[in-house]
């Protein structure tokens, strides 16, 4: 295993972005719990450890505490924000309410030598999120930096090699923060920066093959980009060992079941077999309304269609999935998250325990970018690799209200479309998502001189960095042009085309 940077979890908004952001340096980064045992830490072997923010005061009955023999492990420490303040509580310092919340940009002022501030200017641009802040040094600790508010912004032991800092160094608004948070890993941890995804695909074939053996491999493919990096990292270990099962639940995309196919059969020779499924979900979701019931029949018959599927395969041992790391660390998040159940759901609809099947999960340790970066190393083209996420359900999620064939035909042509507009234009690669939802009203429209009386699509393109926010992107209106009069002259059925402008709080990216 490569040299390992525990992040404790005390609750931050901002947890797996600095773990990400470790990880742009190249060192290997793990969430854990800010209950883990100090014993558990030594036994992993981690080089520092990172003490995320989080919503407390340090004071409180219901503050998040850490296991007092963490600062007994002898290798470096950084707080963050909360860490700060809990490194000074924990260590003989005073915590007190500010007189003022910091809460946005501030200007930093450093001062002295300290290694973790190395080579940067003396003032800086950076973002602060606290109510609390430390009045009183602990023993052993001097100031190196502070705001106009915190006179104990930086503080550090580096007699210790204790570090914290009150501002967030792994958010963008603050000016170098990467450099703050590489200056810990390399001057004060001596971390060697040897995370790299050549190195992961090829320690990940090892574990695979002597994992898995001889037995057999299957795993539901989607054509999305989880499942397809993990199904060609898995079949380059093991080759013939690996099925994949394609469902076309009747809900998916226009030829996206030939462009699957195609893919994954003629170019990666993957035994590949593809369940038509469509007409009994179609019949099971005829009349359903209401999004979560939608959601629970596709993943029920899913699970259904799946594991009669497996049948005729013959014997497996293991099932493979897409699991990522942001779907594993969910898990040890504070408080309790239910997280690690809905992943299941999200691949292979939950399925049963009486078909005993050994989880194989190879890119769980993988944020999504690392697992793009692992399918480009692999060989997927870029329009697997960088395939805009498409949800679960399909497109049962975007025809709002009832489904019909009908519908789902109107909604594939005018998505069709949009898709080819986007990528005609290079939008495609520039946003997070773009696609039409259909809305189960009709409106007016003229055609040809004669009144059409039709269904409204509307076109939803945002921008994100990971789908927690988003905001509506700002197309050419000559872009939008084409895309509203191809779609109205071009789909029987539709008579216009809105845009929706709604950001992400307090709309969410999908409508349902």
């Amino acid at each position: 295993m490569p040299q390992t940077i525990a992040v404790l979890d005390f609750g931050s908004q901002f947890t797996q972005v600095i773990a990400r952001r470790i990880r742009e340096c190249q060192v290997y980064s793990k969430i854990y719990h800010y209950t883990t045992p100090a014993a558990q830490l030594k036994a992993d072997g981690v080089t520092g450890i990172i003490f995320s923010g989080g919503p407390q005061s340090v004071y409180s009955k219901q503050a998040p505490h850490p296991d007092r023999g963490v600062f007994e492990l002898g290798v470096p420490i950084l707080g963050i924000c909360y860490g700060l303040q809990l490194m000074g509580h924990f260590l003989g310092g005073k915590v007190a309410k500010g007189e003022r919340r910091e809460y946005g940009n501030g200007t930093l002022e450093i001062f002295g030598n300290s290694e973790l501030f190395k080579g940067l200017p003396k003032k800086l641009k950076v973002w602060n999120s606290h109510g609390d802040k430390l009045i009183e040094l602990p023993k052993g600790f001097h100031s190196v930096a502070r705001t106009e508010n915190s006179e104990y912004a930086g503080i550090e032991d580096s007699d210790r090699r204790f570090y914290a800092i009150q501002f967030h160094p792994e958010v963008f608004h603050t000016d170098r923060g990467i450099e703050i948070i590489r200056n810990y890993l390399t001057r004060i941890c001596g971390c060697k920066g040897d995370w790299s995804m050549s190195n992961f695909i090829d320690r990940k074939i090892a574990e695979i093959r002597e994992t898995v053996g001889k037995s057999r491999v299957i795993l539901g493919l989607s054509g999305g980009v989880d499942s397809s990096v993990a199904a060609a990292l898995i079949h380059k270990a093991i080759g013939k060992q690996l099925t994949c099962v394609f469902v076309d639940n009747g809900l998916l995309r226009k030829d996206e079941r030939e462009h699957v196919v195609d893919l994954y059969k003629r170019n990666f020779k993957i035994d590949l077999r593809v369940v038509d499924a469509s007409a009994l979900f179609l019949r099971r979701l005829k009349g359903v309304e209401e999004p979560e019931q939608k959601r629970k029949i596709i993943g029920r018959t899913f699970v259904e269609v799946f594991e009669k599927s497996l049948k005729s395969i013959g014997k497996a041992e293991f099932l493979g999935q897409g699991t990522l790391y942001p779907d594993v660390i969910e898990s040890v998040s504070i408080g309790n998250n239910p997280a690690s159940l809905i992943k299941s759901h999200h691949n292979v609809g939950g399925l049963p325990a009486r078909m005993k099947l050994k989880l194989l999960e190879p890119l769980r340790e993988l944020f999504k970018d690392e697992v793009r970066a692992v399918g480009t190393a692999l060989g997927l083209p870029r329009e697997v690799v960088w395939r805009q996420p498409f949800p679960g359900p399909g497109l049962g999620v975007r025809v709002l209200g009832d489904i019909t064939a009908e519908k789902l035909a109107i909604l594939r042509e005018a998505d069709a479309i949009l898709h080819a507009e986007m990528m005609e234009s290079g939008w495609y690669w520039k946003v997070w998502q773009s696609f039409c939802v259909f809305l189960p009203v009709k409106s007016v429209g003229v055609i040809g001189d004669e009144r059409n009386y039709a269904y409204v699509i509307a076109v939803r393109v945002v921008e994100s960095i990971d789908a927690m926010t988003a905001d509506w992107t700002r197309l050419p209106y000559d872009l939008l042009q084409t895309i509203s009069n191809r779609i109205t002259n071009e789909v029987r059925g539709v008579s216009r085309v809105v845009l929706d402008i709604s950001s992400k709080p307090p709309a969410t990216i999908e409508w349902e």
